[in-house]
C-alpha cells in the first residue's frame, strides 16, 4: 500500500506542514499540492467544497507526494466513509466532545473487526493499492478536533481511545466556547492555556497533536512547544495576500 508520509514524519518525531483547501478547484489544489506541503486538507466543514469537488480535488494531489488529508463537516458515517473510499488518508472530524464521540469516529474509519466501516474503496484501491482493503485500517490518519470546553472536560477520556492518532485543535472555536475572542494566533490566555494543556494530555496518551495557525512565527513557536501539524495558510487566504503584495506595490 502506498506509504502514509505522515506517519513516518511522525515516527521520526518531525511536524508535518499542513496547507489548507478552501478553493473547490482541482487545479488550485494541484498548484499547492507542486509547492512542497507534506500535507494539504481539503475543508468540506465551512466553504463552498462539495464532494465531487473533493474527489477531482483528491485526484490533483495524487500526483505528487503531498498526503490528502479531508475535513469532514460532522460526525456522520456515511460522508466519513465515503471520503476514505474516495482516497483521503487523513481524516479531520470536528466536533469531537465526548469519548463516545470519539469511539464512533475511530469505528468509522476501520474494517472489520476494528470498526465497522462498509467496504468499498473505489477510488482508494487506485490511490492505496491492491492491498488497502488489509492495511488501510493501520495506514489512514483519524484526527479529533478539540475546540470546545465539554471536549476539554473530556479530555483525558477521548485522548484513551484506541486507534485516534491525533487530535487537531481549532483555536478559533475552543476560545469562543471558553469566552474569549475566536483567533487563530495570539490567542486569550484562557484559551492559550487550554491548548498547552491539550498538547500537554496528548503527549502523555502517546497522541500527536495538531493545531490551526494563520502566521508561519506561531507555527514554529508551536511546533517547539510539540505540535506535530500545524496548518499555515490556505489557498484562499494566500491567493488574497499575494495579489494584495503586488497591488501594494503597485499602487505606491
Amino acid at each position: 500500500m502506498r506509504e502514509n508520509r505522515l506517519r513516518t514524519l511522525w515516527s521520526a518525531d518531525q511536524a508535518a506542514v499542513n496547507g489548507w483547501l478552501a478553493i473547490p478547484n482541482s487545479f488550485a489544489a494541484e498548484v499547492m499540492a507542486h509547492q512542497g506541503w507534506d500535507t494539504l486538507t481539503i475543508d468540506m466543514q465551512h466553504g463552498v467544497i462539495d464532494y465531487q469537488a473533493m474527489v477531482t480535488m483528491l485526484q490533483a494531489i495524487s500526483s505528487t507526494p503531498t498526503v490528502p488529508v479531508v475535513r469532514v463537516p460532522w460526525l456522520e458515517p456515511s460522508i466519513i466513509m465515503k471520503t476514505l473510499d474516495a482516497g483521503a488518508y487523513g481524516v479531520i472530524c470536528p466536533m469531537i466532545n465526548t469519548r463516545e464521540d470519539a469511539q464512533r469516529f475511530v469505528s468509522y474509519t476501520n474494517y472489520a473487526p476494528k470498526g465497522g466501516r462498509s467496504f468499498g474503496p473505489v477510488r482508494a484501491l487506485l490511490y492505496g493499492g491492491a492491498d488497502y482493503p488489509t492495511e488501510a485500517n493501520a495506514t489512514i490518519v483519524r484526527f479529533a478536533m478539540i475546540e470546545t470546553a465539554q471536549a476539554l472536560d473530556n479530555l483525558d477520556a477521548i485522548l484513551s481511545v484506541e486507534g485516534l492518532d491525533a487530535v487537531y485543535i481549532g483555536p478559533s472555536d475552543l476560545s469562543l466556547s471558553l469566552g474569549c475572542r475566536p483567533v487563530f494566533d495570539d490567542v486569550d490566555p484562557k484559551a492559550a492555556q487550554a491548548m498547552d494543556h491539550i498538547l500537554e494530555r496528548a503527549k502523555a496518551h502517546g497522541v500527536v497533536a495538531g493545531v490551526h495557525n494563520g502566521r508561519p512565527d506561531v507555527a514554529r513557536a508551536r511546533v517547539a512547544k510539540g505540535f506535530r501539524f500545524v496548518t499555515v495558510g490556505s489557498d484562499a487566504r494566500l491567493l488574497a495576500a499575494g495579489s494584495q503584495d503586488v497591488l501594494s506595490a503597485m499602487r505606491k
